[in-house]
C-alpha cells in the first residue's frame, strides 16, 4: 500500500503536469537535434518539461532505481555537471526511472542524453511503463566517454500514472542526463506543422509588372497560374501500367515521380545466369518519361538473402562476384542519366548478404561504382524500413542510421556529395511524434530525406493514418519528396491501394488528391497597385504569369519558378 508521503508525491506530479498542459499554448516545437557523441550533453528541451530535476542539479530528487539495480550521483571530474548511474545491472530492465502522470490523445515528445560506463557502445532505449503495457519511445547508441542524444516521442491513448525507464542490451553501468518529456495537445501540434509547411513549402512573392520602358504598369491584371508543384509526391507503379489506360491515366493525371516496384530487381532482369531482360523497365521508363514522370532506380542490390534471384543465394565467390560485377555495369550504365535516384544497396541495416560474402565494406563499394557510372545528377539513397516505424527496432534507430551511412560516405568520391536518406515507411499505427523525432535527428547531417514506400496497414483508420504520415513529412524541412507504396495489380496491392479495380478512389486515393488540391496553389488574379506590384502566397513551384493592361496590345506570359532558394521578387516586362 503507498505511503502517505508517495501519495503526496504523485499528486504533486500530477498537478504538475496538469499545470505544463495548460502552458504549453506559449512554447513553439523544439526540432533541435544531435547525432554527434559530445563531451557534455546539452541542457534539456523545454527545461525538462514534466520531468522533475531534468539535469540532476538537484542530485536524484524526482528519480528512483527501475527494477533491482542501483541508482547513484555522477558528476564530470572536468566540468562538475551532474548525471544519474543505474549500476549493478544484472537485466536490460535495471535503469533510472521516473514517474509522470499522463494526459489523454495528448502527444509527447521525449528527449534524453545518454552513455555507458566502459566497453563497447551499447543500445539503450526510453521505455514508458503504463497500466497496461510498455511502450518503446526512442532508442540511441550509447557510448563510453561521451553523451548521444536520444530523441524520440509517442502519443498517450488514455490518462493516467507512468514511469519513463531505460533499457539496454549490455548490463553496463547507464549515465542518463538532460532528461525532457514535453506534452502538447494534437491542436498545438498540428498548429507547428502549419507553421513549419508554410515556411518551408510556400512564399510570398511580389510580382512587379513593367512596360517596355520600364515603367510600372498600375491597373494590371495578373494571373498567376500552377504548371507545377515543386514537391515530389509520387506511387510505386507496376507492369500492369503498360497494358490498361485506366491505370495509366489516373497514375499520370497525379503523380511526378515513381519507382517501379519489382521490375527493375535483380530477380525480375536476369531470372537466369547471364540472361537479362529489361524489356518491361524499358518500357515502363518510356511511359514516365512521356508524361514527365522522374523515376528512381529500385533497386541496384538487396542485401536480404531471401531476395537475391534463386540462381546467385548459392554462388561461390568467384562467381558471386563475377554476376555483381556484371550486375551493377549493367544495370547503373543502362538507365544512367535517366533515373533521378538510385536505391543502391536496400536494406543494408537489416541485413548483410553482400558484406558477408565480400566483406563489411562491400556496401562501400558498390556505392562507390554506382557513382562512378553514373556521374550525373541522379541522388544515391541508402534505403531501409523502421527509422521512422519502429522505435524499438535499433538496428535503424536514426543512430544506427547515420553511423552506417557515415561508413559510406567514408570511402564515397566526393565526401558523399550526392547521397541521400531514404526511409520506407511501413507503418502499422503510425507513431506521430517519434516520426517527427526521428526526422528532426536525421536531419542533422544535411542530405537529402525522401520517404521512399509509404503505406500504412489496413483497418478503419487506414486513410486517416496515411494524411497523418504525409502531412508530417511535408511539414519537415529536410523532406525532399514521397513516393507511396501503391502500386496497383488485379490481384491486390502489397498493402495500400488508392483505387479499386475500377481506378475508383478508396478513401486512401481521396486523401492524396486532397493532399495534392491542397499543396497546389490555385490560379489567382489581381490588379497591380500603383508601383505595378501583384502579391500573393503560393507553394513552391513553377507558374505562367499572364498581364494584360490597356497600353498593351496583347497579354504577355511569363514563366516564373518559386522555391525555397529564390527571392520573392520578380519582374514581368510587358
Amino acid at each position: 500500500m503507498a505511503t502517505t508521503m508517495e501519495k503526496l508525491v504523485f499528486l504533486l506530479l500530477w498537478a504538475a503536469a496538469l499545470m505544463e498542459g495548460s502552458m504549453v499554448k506559449s512554447l513553439p516545437y523544439d526540432s533541435s537535434a544531435s547525432v554527434e557523441c559530445l563531451v557534455e550533453p546539452m541542457e534539456p528541451h523545454y527545461g525538462g518539461g514534466l520531468i522533475v530535476n531534468p539535469d540532476f542539479s538537484a542530485g536524484l530528487r524526482g528519480w528512483s532505481a527501475f527494477g533491482y539495480g542501483s541508482v547513484a550521483e555522477g558528476a564530470s571530474v572536468a566540468t562538475g555537471n551532474r548525471y544519474a548511474v543505474a549500476g549493478n545491472r544484472t537485466r536490460p530492465y535495471h535503469s533510472v526511472s521516473q514517474k509522470v502522470y499522463l494526459q489523454n490523445d495528448t502527444h509527447y515528445t521525449l528527449s534524453a542524453w545518454l552513455q555507458v560506463s566502459h566497453g563497447a557502445a551499447a543500445d539503450v532505449w526510453a521505455v514508458v511503463k503504463t497500466a497496461d503495457d510498455f511502450v518503446h519511445v526512442g532508442g540511441a547508441v550509447a557510448k563510453p566517454g561521451c553523451w548521444s542524444m536520444l530523441k524520440g516521442g509517442f502519443t498517450a491513448a488514455n490518462a493516467g500514472r507512468a514511469e519513463i525507464y531505460f533499457e539496454s542490451n549490455a548490463t553496463v553501468d547507464i549515465w542518463v542526463d538532460s532528461v525532457s518529456l514535453k506534452p502538447f495537445s494534437k491542436e498545438e501540434w498540428a498548429a507547428h506543422r502549419t507553421e513549419s509547411t508554410r515556411a518551408v513549402r510556400r512564399k510570398m512573392v511580389r510580382l512587379q509588372a513593367k512596360d517596355s520602358g520600364g515603367n510600372p504598369l498600375q491597373g494590371a491584371e495578373v494571373s498567376v497560374e500552377n504548371v507545377r508543384s515543386s514537391f515530389p509526391l509520387g506511387a510505386a507503379m507496376s507492369r500492369e501500367i503498360l497494358t490498361n489506360p485506366g491505370y495509366q491515366q489516373w497514375f499520370t493525371s497525379r503523380f511526378t515521380v515513381t519507382t517501379f516496384e519489382n521490375e527493375m530487381k535483380w530477380y525480375s532482369t536476369e531470372p537466369a545466369p547471364g540472361r537479362e531482360d529489361y524489356t518491361v523497365p524499358d518500357a515502363m521508363l518510356a511511359l514516365a518519361k512521356q508524361h514527365g514522370i522522374g523515376v528512381r532506380g529500385h533497386n541496384v542490390f538487396w542485401d536480404d538473402p531471401k531476395q537475391q534471384p534463386r540462381w546467385v543465394q548459392s554462388l561461390p565467390y568467384p562467381e558471386l562476384l563475377a554476376a555483381a560485377s556484371r550486375r551493377i555495369r549493367s544495370f547503373v550504365s543502362r538507365y544512367a542519366g535517366q533515373v533521378i535516384a538510385w536505391d543502391v544497396v536496400n536494406e543494408n541495416l537489416h541485413y548483410s548478404f553482400f558484406e558477408r560474402q565480400f566483406g563489411w565494406d562491400a556496401s562501400t563499394a558498390f556505392y562507390a561504382a554506382a557513382r562512378l557510372l553514373d556521374a550525373g545528377s541522379a541522388l544515391m539513397f541508402m534505403n531501409d524500413y523502421n527509422t521512422l516505424e519502429q522505435p524499438g527496432d535499433m538496428a535503424a534507430a536514426p543512430g544506427r542510421y547515420v553511423d552506417r551511412l557515415r561508413q559510406i560516405i567514408a570511402s564515397y568520391p566526393e565526401n558523399g556529395a550526392g547521397m541521400a536518406i531514404g526511409l520506407e515507411g511501413h507503418f502499422t499505427t503510425p507513431n506521430i511524434p517519434y516520426m517527427r523525432a526521428a526526422l528532426d535527428s536525421l536531419a542533422q547531417i544535411g542530405l537529402p530525406v525522401w520517404l521512399t514506400e509509404v503505406d500504412v496497414a489496413g483497418g478503419p483508420s487506414q486513410a486517416q493514418h496515411l494524411e497523418e504520415v504525409l502531412r508530417e513529412a511535408y511539414a519537415h524541412p529536410a523532406v525532399q519528396g514521397v513516393i507511396l507504396w501503391s502500386a496497383w495489380r488485379p490481384q491486390g496491392c502489397y498493402v495500400m491501394c488508392l483505387t479499386d479495380n475500377n481506378f475508383r478512389n478508396l478513401p486512401q486515393g481521396d486523401v492524396v488528391d486532397r493532399l495534392l488540391a491542397e499543396w497546389r496553389t490555385a490560379a489567382q488574379t489581381g490588379t497591380t497597385d500603383e508601383q505595378g506590384y501583384f502579391q500573393a502566397e503560393v507553394a513552391h513551384g513553377d507558374y505562367k504569369v499572364t498581364v494584360s493592361h490597356p497600353s498593351l496590345n496583347t497579354s504577355v506570359s511569363q514563366s516564373v519558378t518559386v522555391d525555397l532558394g529564390s527571392g520573392n521578387h520578380f519582374f514581368i516586362q510587358a
